[in-house]
C-alpha cells in the first residue's frame, strides 16, 4: 500500500525539499500551498522523479478549502503517513510596532492552521503516522525586528505537543524541528539537509520519540 505525505506550505524552500526528499523514498505526496503555479510546478519536477504527485491551491486560513483538499488526498490512498506543517507569516515590526491585529493574523496561518490540517487529516492517520513541524531558534529567542515569528513558532511548538500528547496512545506521534539557523542553500541549514532530518524524524521509533528535536546543521 502507498504511504502518503501531505505539506502544508509547500513553498520554494523547506516544503519543496521536503516534497522531494519523501518523494524519492516512494511516498505519494500531496501539497498545499496558495500559488498554483508553484505547486504545479513543483508537482511537474516530483512526477518527472518518478514520484506520485498532487496538489491544491489553497490559502491556508481559509479553513473549509484547507480541510477538503486534506481529505481529498487522504482518500485517494485511505492513509496519511506523514503530516508536515510548514508555513509560517514574516511581518517586520518590533513589539512596539507590532499591531494586536497582526499579530492574531500571523498567528492564524503560523498556528491556527495546522488544526484546521491535523483535524481534517485525523481520520486517515493509522498507528505510526507522524506529524512534524518546522519549528525555529526564534521561539527560544525572539528576534525583536519580527516579533510574531517567534510567538508563532513558540506557540506552535506548544500546540504540536499538546498534539502529540492526545494521539501518543494511538502510536501517532508529533514533533517540531527547532533550525537554529538561518535557512539558506549552500549552508549547513540548506532546505536539504532539513529535509533530511525530518525525514530521519519520521522513521523514529516511538520509543525513543521527543517533542522538539533541535538541528544545528
Amino acid at each position: 500500500m502507498s504511504r502518503q505525505i501531505v505539506v502544508a506550505g509547500a513553498g520554494p524552500g523547506v516544503g519543496a525539499a521536503v516534497a522531494h526528499r519523501f518523494g524519492r523514498d516512494g511516498y505519494d505526496v500531496g501539497l498545499l500551498a496558495r500559488s498554483a503555479d508553484r505547486l504545479e510546478s513543483l508537482a511537474t519536477e516530483l512526477r518527472e522523479t518518478g514520484a506520485t504527485a498532487d496538489w491544491a491551491p489553497v490559502d491556508l486560513t481559509v479553513r473549509d478549502d484547507v480541510a477538503a483538499a486534506v481529505a481529498r488526498f487522504g482518500e485517494r490512498t485511505g492513509r496519511i503517513d506523514v503530516l508536515h506543517f510548514n508555513p509560517s507569516a514574516f511581518t517586520q515590526a518590533d513589539p512596539l510596532e507590532l499591531t494586536a491585529d497582526q499579530l492574531l493574523h500571523d498567528l492564524e496561518l503560523g498556528v491556527a492552521s495546522m488544526l484546521t490540517v491535523v483535524q481534517a487529516a485525523r481520520p486517515f492517520l493509522q498507528a505510526g503516522a507522524r506529524v512534524l513541524a518546522t519549528g525555529s531558534r526564534s521561539a527560544d529567542r525572539p528576534w525583536a525586528a519580527a516579533a510574531s515569528l517567534g510567538v508563532q513558532k513558540a506557540g506552535l511548538r506548544n500546540l504540536v505537543a499538546a498534539v502529540d500528547s492526545t494521539l501518543k496512545n494511538e502510536g501517532i506521534r508529533a514533533a517540531t524541528l527547532t533550525v537554529n539557523g538561518t535557512i539558506s542553500e549552500g549552508s549547513a541549514f540548506d532546505p536539504a539537509h532539513i529535509a533530511d532530518a525530518l525525514y530521519a524524524l519520521a522513521q523514529t521509533s516511538s520509543n525513543d520519540w521527543r517533542t522538539t528535536i533541535p538541528f544545528d546543521g
